[in-house]
């Protein structure tokens, strides 16, 4: 009986230490895709909700419609392109934004960097 409940009690433990590990390299990913946020796309968008510049605010990007952001002009490309702002989506557009949607207005920024799109959609998802 003891050995079943050590069994057990180690089992619970190693379980709780590994969702530490991966909040802890989820926190990790979040931060070094702020970093790849920094420097590759506040000089358009936004990470307040209340603000639109260039581009819309990326609050609450992960999941919504594209076009649909309120108060903000978009192509009439992004208007009608129907996408749902996946990972996959998200992926493809950091990668190449003007095969994804052709005839957008936005500058093609092209990271193709796995682990730099990784970090930025890890961030991109703490943004709601």
């Amino acid at each position: 009986m003891m050995k079943k409940t050590t069994q057990a009690f180690i089992g619970s433990a190693a379980l709780l230490l590994s969702s530490f590990a991966i909040a802890d390299t989820n926190a990790a990913m979040a931060a070094a895709g702020e970093q790849v946020f920094q420097q590759n796309c506040t000089a358009c968008h936004s990470a307040d909700p209340s603000k639109n510049t260039f581009g819309p605010s990326l609050v609450g990007v992960v999941g919504r419609q594209s076009g649909s952001v309120p108060r903000f002009a978009y192509s009439d490309a992004m208007s009608a392109a129907g996408l749902t702002w996946t990972e996959e989506n998200l992926r493809q557009w950091i990668a190449d934004n003007e095969a994804l949607v052709p005839g957008t207005r936005m500058r093609h920024v092209s990271i193709t960097d796995k682990a730099k799109q990784d970090y930025l959609i890890s961030y991109l998802k703490t943004l709601k």
